[in-house]
C-alpha cells in the first residue's frame, strides 16, 4: 500500500509514454496554451528575469522569448514522460554527445569527474550518456539530485533518472556517496546541477551573470578540489524539437592551479554563453534572483 500512490502515477503515465513522439507533441502544444495562457504559471517570475537580464530588448521581443520558453517548457514536460517508454536507438538518435572522448581521456587517467551542469533544453534526457561512452567495469555514472516533497514524484522521478543505468545521489549525501564509491576502488563521472539559487547555508562565489550580480553555488568546486575531480562543463543545446546536443568542454584537470572560485565562475561565464545561443531554453522560471546580491570589493 506504500507504493500504491507510485503505481497509480506510473498506471497513469504509461499510457502516454507508449505513444511515439510525434503524438505527444500535440498534447505539448496543447499544455503550452494551459501553462502560458490559462494558469499563466510564473509569467511574471519569467518576465522579471528576462527584463533584467536583457535590458536591451523591446517588450515584445521578451514576450516572444517568454513564448518560446514555455512551449520548450512544455515539451520538457512530454518528453520526460517519454522516458518511461523510449528505446536506447531512438533517445541515441534524439540525444547527441559530442568530445564524449574527454570523458573517456580523464578515467583512462584514473581521475573522477564533476561534471557541471544546467537546466537548459531536456536535462533529464542527459542521462542517456551512458550509451554513448565506452564503458570499463569500475565507472559509475551519477547525478546529484534534490529530493522532491512529494515522495510519489520522487519515487518517479528518480526511476526516470535510472532509465540509462545512471545512479542518483541525494545532494545532502553525495560526499560521503563518492568516498564510498573512490574506497571501492570505482571511479564515478557525476552531473551537478549547478545553476539553481543556493541554498540557505551554501558557500557562494558572486559575479556578474545574465547582467546582474548573481550569487552561484561554490559547493560543486569545493567538492571537486576536496576529492580532486576533473571538472567538465555540459553544453547543451536543442538542435530542434525533441533533438538535443552536449558538447563535453574542459574546465579543469583535477590539478587546480587556479585560486578557489574560478572553477565556478568559469562554469558561470560558459552558462552564460549557452544561454546567450539561445535563451529560451533556459529555466526561467526559477526564482535564480529572488535575494539580491552585491559584487565583492575588487
Amino acid at each position: 500500500m506504500r507504493d500504491f500512490p507510485l503505481f497509480l502515477l506510473y498506471a497513469l503515465l504509461k499510457p502516454l509514454a507508449l505513444l511515439p513522439l510525434a503524438v505527444l507533441y500535440r498534447f505539448s502544444d496543447g499544455l503550452y496554451i494551459i501553462i502560458y495562457h490559462i494558469v499563466r504559471y510564473r509569467r511574471k517570475v519569467v518576465m522579471d528575469n528576462m527584463s533584467a537580464c536583457f535590458p536591451d530588448k523591446s517588450h515584445e521581443e521578451l514576450e516572444k522569448y517568454a513564448r518560446e520558453f514555455y512551449r520548450n517548457f512544455a515539451d520538457y514536460i512530454v518528453e520526460t514522460i517519454k522516458l518511461l517508454h523510449i528505446s536506447d536507438t531512438e533517445i541515441k538518435r534524439r540525444m547527441q554527445f559530442e568530445n564524449v572522448e574527454l570523458l573517456e581521456q580523464l578515467c583512462a587517467q584514473g581521475k573522477s569527474i564533476a561534471v557541471y551542469f544546467s537546466h537548459c533544453g531536456n536535462w533529464e534526457w542527459a542521462t542517456s550518456i551512458t550509451l554513448n561512452v565506452r564503458h570499463t567495469e569500475n565507472t559509475d555514472y551519477c547525478q546529484v539530485y534534490r529530493p522532491l516533497k512529494s515522495k510519489t514524484f520522487d519515487a518517479l522521478m528518480l526511476k526516470l533518472r535510472g532509465r540509462f543505468g545512471s545512479l542518483s545521489f541525494p545532494k545532502k549525501t553525495v560526499l560521503r556517496d563518492l568516498i564510498i564509491r573512490r574506497k571501492e576502488g570505482r571511479l564515478t563521472v557525476t552531473g551537478f546541477m549547478s545553476d539553481q539559487k543556493p541554498s540557505h547555508g551554501d558557500t557562494t562565489f558572486i559575479t556578474m551573470f545574465m547582467n546582474r550580480p548573481t550569487a552561484f553555488i561554490g559547493g560543486t568546486e569545493i567538492l571537486a578540489r576536496k576529492l580532486g575531480l576533473a571538472t567538465v562543463y555540459w553544453d547543451m543545446e536543442k538542435i530542434s524539437r525533441g533533438r538535443y546536443r552536449i558538447h563535453c568542454r574542459l574546465i579543469d584537470d583535477g590539478t587546480f592551479a587556479s585560486e578557489p572560485g574560478s572553477i565556478t565562475l568559469k562554469y558561470a561565464q560558459m552558462l552564460q554563453t549557452t544561454i546567450m545561443r539561445n535563451p529560451p531554453i533556459w529555466l526561467w522560471t526559477h526564482k535564480r534572483w529572488k535575494i539580491p546580491v552585491t559584487l565583492p570589493s575588487p
